[in-house]
């Protein structure tokens, strides 16, 4: 079994108290050691190390500002909406929804949930202790009343797409299963880059999102163990139980 497959090589459906067990011990205590991690670069940046790293990085929004044009003021905007809020949860409910239904595995479709759920918390404490004022520049987007570090947008849409895209290596047609996963994979790039232009974020605060998304991401691919040698499917009814789940999508 390997990382890519181990949602198919093992199918059998967790016992509830192994489910909050494995959440426990596979998601959230790693979880907080990221976070201390995160935290201690937002120190670094703000008030330790590196901040005159931090306060010189601003030349890049300032240079940003002074090239902004109304046709990447537009495009711009709409990749900023791909990473708010709103974009993300609603993307990933229609997704556990329609995971859920093709498998019949609840477990398996909570997967995009938990990683948004994980970066999430990592960037909502942060916030509480780190307060980083966002760049000195005119800004497109209305500001919300976080701290510029890190960028919840990037970590949102990073946690959200990249996991999608491990999702998508089941789809059947190659130049399909191609076309969507290099679309998953591009998207927080394209979010990272807007929420900088439009001058919400300094560099670090998108990097360091990134980083936390991907971090979510793998924890929420891996949140549950998987027994290479149980090929049993999970029924959740009477269909379900005369075959096993199918995680390829045609």
């Amino acid at each position: 079994m390997t990382m890519l497959t181990r949602w198919h090589d093992d199918q059998s459906r967790p016992a509830p108290k192994e489910a909050a067990r494995d959440l426990g011990v596979r998601v959230l205590a790693p979880l907080v050691a990221w976070w201390l991690v995160v935290l201690a670069l937002g120190w670094a940046l703000t008030d330790g190390p590196l901040k005159d790293f931090g306060i010189a990085e601003e030349r890049i929004n300032t240079s940003l500002e002074s090239s902004r044009t109304p046709f990447f003021n537009d495009v711009t905007l709409v990749f900023s909406w791909a990473g708010a809020t709103v974009s993300i949860i609603g993307l990933c409910i229609v997704v556990v929804a329609l995971v859920w239904r093709h498998t019949r595995q609840w477990w398996y479709a909570v997967v995009p949930l938990i990683a948004i759920s994980a970066q999430a918390l990592v960037f909502f404490f942060t916030t509480l202790l780190i307060d980083r004022e966002r760049p000195d520049v005119e800004k497109l987007d209305n500001s919300p009343p976080t701290s510029s570090f890190p960028s919840g947008h990037t970590g949102a849409a990073t946690g959200l797409y990249f996991t999608l895209a491990l999702m998508a290596l089941g789809i059947r047609q190659p130049r399909l299963r191609a076309l969507v996963v290099s679309i998953c994979l591009l998207v927080p790039f394209l979010v990272r880059t807007a929420r900088i232009y439009r001058g919400m974020h300094h560099l670090s605060d998108v990097a360091v999102a990134m980083v936390n998304g991907l971090v979510a991401c793998l924890l929420a691919w891996h949140w549950l163990r998987r027994d290479p040698g149980d090929t049993t499917a999970a029924p959740e009814d009477d269909a379900a139980s005369r075959r096993p789940a199918d995680h390829t999508l045609a």
